[in-house]
């Protein structure tokens, strides 16, 4: 008797990918090796999801740089993977970073705990007086295109249709990210030096910190997935939403000791086996 088959997963990453203070590399050939005792795997370009995808039971996608880089292939990438009900992990459904970044305006607008953004030179009057003010494209990542600008600049600078978010420049503590399978929290990292914010270290969660980060995955569309909630805290003391990374958060799994890093692991096999098994 033939042993059963194992899931075939596509796991998309551009190993590759120049990023600043980290290896994304190095994150997915150990999460790749450990996932290879449950699943098969193959690797492959973002650029090359699209024609490979059919051949497997899922897509995972991991560190695949910013979308923005090849837009129209991503684009393709999801209309035939939901034409065509190709199980894609992250699911495509959520409606943060996945989606843009238009949705820091509108949870801004609700007043949730988020820096305050405004995306019409109309709305620049709800922004709280600042040194300087940052503003940067709805479609952007890793900080490209930003742009740091005094308060008299920004009618200017933002008269382009919408597509620009201003926010105000914060005095911040320190940056934490709480991160997240499916929706159960699995462990925080911050960067004790604002200036240094890719030297992370663990965090234990204080106080509300949890609760904080929770409200916005329960917010999220997203039921099988990886989700990083990056925050920041101001000199007063308060959590204030960065941004909700739910297409391909890096994990900075290297700044984790090792029974968390592989308690992450087992969760995130568990949460593919689900994924798999779904309906």
């Amino acid at each position: 008797m033939s042993p059963p088959q194992r899931p075939r997963i596509l796991y998309v990453t551009d190993l590759a990918y120049p990023a600043r203070g980290r290896r994304y590399c190095d994150e997915d050939i150990l999460l790749t090796a450990r996932l290879r005792e449950d699943f098969d795997i193959a690797l492959c370009h973002p650029l090359d999801a699209a024609a490979l995808m059919g051949s497997f039971d899922a897509v995972v996608v991991r560190n695949s740089g910013p979308v923005l880089h090849y837009r129209a292939a991503y684009d393709a990438f999801r209309v035939q993977a939901l034409k065509d009900g190709v199980r894609v992990y992250n699911e495509l459904t959520g409606r943060a970073d996945m989606a843009g970044k238009q949705y820091l305006v509108d949870l801004s607008a609700a007043g949730h705990p988020v820096i305050p953004t405004v995306d019409r030179a109309e709305d620049l009057c709800l922004l709280p007086d600042a040194d300087a003010y940052v503003v940067k494209p709805k479609q952007g990542a890793d900080s490209i295109g930003l742009r740091v600008l005094p308060r008299e600049r920004l009618p200017e600078a933002i008269s382009r249709g919408g597509d620009l978010l201003v926010q105000p420049r914060v005095d911040i503590r320190h940056e934490v990210s709480f991160y997240f399978v499916d929706r159960d929290f699995q462990y925080a990292l911050y960067a004790p030096d604002p200036d240094r914010r890719w030297v992370l270290e663990p965090y234990e969660p204080a106080g509300g910190d949890l609760a904080f980060a929770q409200r916005f995955i329960d917010w999220n569309t997203v039921r099988h997935g990886i989700q990083r909630v990056d925050a920041c805290r101001t000199r007063e003391g308060e959590l204030l939403l960065v941004e909700l990374e739910d297409l391909n958060p890096y994990l900075s799994l290297d700044r984790l000791p090792e029974h968390a890093r592989e308690a992450f692991v087992t969760n995130l096999k568990i949460s593919l086996r689900s994924f798999l098994a779904a309906q």
